[in-house]
């Protein structure tokens, strides 16, 4: 019904085009993806930073004790629990406590975020506990009733079993982009039905170096992360010179700003780099960067925490390249009023299926018209808004066209097909300097 007014060959092509492969994923929660392999090699390196290295059963062994410490505390499943640190290995021991104890973690990087935006989000996150590092105690605000924990005092050894285990559909992570008062729930199964497919999983898998470049407040720099601990790879944890932590890389996740700074000649080793975060690399960088590794655009809603369309960056086409829905996930292109466009006209991005998160942390009034019923696969599934403009090409990947704004883009006229855009492309291959 949603589709009868479409063209028989339209209302085909939606689904074709729209819907991602159903791809079964075998381990929907996170934590349990990295026990696997501190099980079955609990010696290879899971973390190295500074010259200091961590095994995958340190880190098992490690996050356990702190979980059960966290468990002991009253962290329950369904809790948020404040993950204000700066990158290093003890930061990892305390996320993947915080996913052991049933909990989601709300990542900020405590020597880059003010006093009061730190007490803003332990509020509206409704922490109950705040893990650090010891330096960093006296800079952590605590609203009343919050309990503070240092990553780096030890605790003793005791494995937790939580209460209840949480759901694929509970929090993994919460994310507040800059500038924005609320936060973005992210899901286990929105992480593990990425991470654990291709091409979300970049083909990471053990031998392989991931570096962690990005701030851990940016919904990227779960991927890289948590991309890395689930596969069994070793995440290289990178200080203040991003470049040092990429030369021994073999996959990157980046930003086009944090590309702009690194040469693509000091990174031999690189085979994949995925793009994300924001609108995509100019086609300079992406044509410089292919040169060395497989590079892949990635889109979704949500500031980054999420991904719903995938593009490999082709030197030689002469066009943007084509994105396509991730596995498990469907992409729909509808007008002002929600109806799905035919092949060829812009309007926005909306995408449905597994890579829709939870919603808002901060109050329903956040949600008011990114959120909506997804009519096309029913069953009380929800579709969110990409805030992106694009269009189905005839050969069946999505063109992004730039950001939609926050004013909806109006209807397209009919029967007008395959014509230029109502609004003009711009951003993602546009020759100008990446943003900083």
């Amino acid at each position: 019904m949603p589709l009868r007014h479409l063209a028989p060959r339209d209302q085909h092509l939606f689904w074709q085009y729209g819907r991602g492969p159903g791809v079964p994923v075998h381990e929907p929660l996170v934590h349990r993806a990295v026990e696997r392999h501190a099980i079955v090699h609990p010696h290879a390196v899971a973390a190295e930073h500074h010259g200091a290295t961590l095994t995958y059963g340190e880190l098992d062994r490690y996050a356990g004790a702190l979980a059960a410490h966290l468990v002991r505390e009253g962290v329950r499943p369904g809790d948020h629990v404040g993950l204000f640190a700066r990158r290093s290995i003890p930061m990892l021991v305390g996320l993947l406590a915080v996913l052991k104890a049933g909990a989601a973690y709300v990542p900020q990087d405590v020597s880059r975020t003010s006093p009061d935006r730190l007490r803003h989000i332990a509020r509206t996150a409704r922490t109950r506990v705040v893990l650090t590092q010891k330096d960093h105690v006296p800079r952590i605000p605590l609203p009343d009733g919050h309990r503070v924990i240092a990553l780096d005092d030890p605790v003793p050894y005791q494995r937790v079993t939580p209460i209840l285990l949480p759901h694929p559909d509970d929090g993994c992570h919460v994310v507040f982009a800059t500038g924005r008062p609320e936060g973005v729930k992210v899901t286990h199964r929105n992480v593990t039905s990425l991470l654990h497919t291709e091409p979300g999983g970049l083909g990471v898998r053990p031998g392989d170096r991931v570096a962690q470049l990005l701030d851990l407040a940016c919904g990227p720099a779960a991927r890289e992360i948590l991309g890395c601990l689930t596969r069994g790879a070793t995440l290289v944890i990178g200080g203040d010179d991003p470049a040092a932590a990429a030369r021994t890389a073999t996959v990157l996740i980046a930003t086009p700003a944090v590309l702009s700074g690194i040469d693509p000649a000091d990174c031999p080793r690189l085979r994949t780099l995925a793009v994300t975060g924001e609108p995509g690399p100019s086609r300079a960088l992406a044509d410089r960067w292919s040169r060395q590794a497989a590079v892949h655009d990635c889109r979704g809603p949500a500031a980054g925490a999420v991904v719903s369309t995938m593009a490999r960056h082709d030197p030689s086409a002469g066009r943007p390249p084509v994105a396509r829905p991730v596995p498990n996930s469907t992409v729909y292109v509808l007008d002002a009023d929600r109806r799905a466009l035919p092949v060829g006209e812009t309007g926005e991005v909306w995408a449905g299926g597994d890579c829709v998160p939870a919603g808002h942390v901060g109050g329903d009034a956040s949600d008011a018209g990114r959120y909506a019923p997804d009519p096309f696969l029913g069953e009380g599934r929800t579709m969110v808004r990409t805030g992106t403009l694009g269009r189905w090409t005839r050969d069946g990947g999505l063109e992004h066209l730039g950001p939609a704004g926050d004013d909806r883009p109006e209807p397209a006229a009919r029967p007008r097909t395959g014509g230029r855009p109502s609004r003009p492309p711009a951003a993602p291959y546009a020759d100008t300097a990446p943003r900083a």
